[in-house]
């Protein structure tokens, strides 16, 4: 994949503020995330060619945290629990909800980059199950319709 001069250049400036610094990998890695919702692989190669950090360490580190990717992510990235508690209140209807209402599976992105879709292990909020968590923000108590009702919202409104 070829990325947008923009993009490049904005890895470029990320990358700089790091040059000379010790134990800095994940930070790194964490602000390229943050800024392009993604880690290009073009970006692990700049790090290993500006840091002098291995290909392998930057790949091991990505593949390590669930908050990092090497593949682009929507603009959401809508966390179903799957965990005990969620799973017995109906998490798996909730992941059902949540499939039709965006029209991806699990595991999946849109096309247009909007939402990702992906389930994990626990949320840690177990009380609230079924819990799905938005950019950072939690729904506890959900039903299938209150989520496709958040989606819709979320669907709504402009890039």
């Amino acid at each position: 994949m070829v990325l947008e001069e923009k993009t490049e250049n904005k890895i470029d400036q990320i990358i700089d503020k790091y040059v000379g610094k010790e134990g800095v990998l994940i930070q790194l890695l964490l602000e390229i995330q943050r800024e392009l919702n993604w880690i290009p692989r073009e970006a692990v190669k700049k790090i290993n060619e500006r840091l002098k950090i291995p290909e392998s360490e930057v790949y091991r580190v990505v593949s390590f945290y669930t908050a990092m990717s090497l593949e682009p992510r929507g603009k959401y990235l809508v966390r179903v629990c799957e965990g005990t508690a969620c799973y017995v209140r109906g998490a798996q209807r909730i992941l059902t909800a949540a499939e039709r209402a965006i029209g991806i599976k699990a595991g999946e992105t849109t096309s247009d980059l909007k939402f990702t879709l992906q389930t994990v292990n626990c949320l840690g909020c177990c009380a609230l199950g079924p819990v799905v968590e938005i950019n950072g923000k939690y729904y506890g108590l959900l039903t299938p319709k209150t989520l496709e009702n958040i989606v819709s919202h979320l669907g709504s409104e402009h890039s």
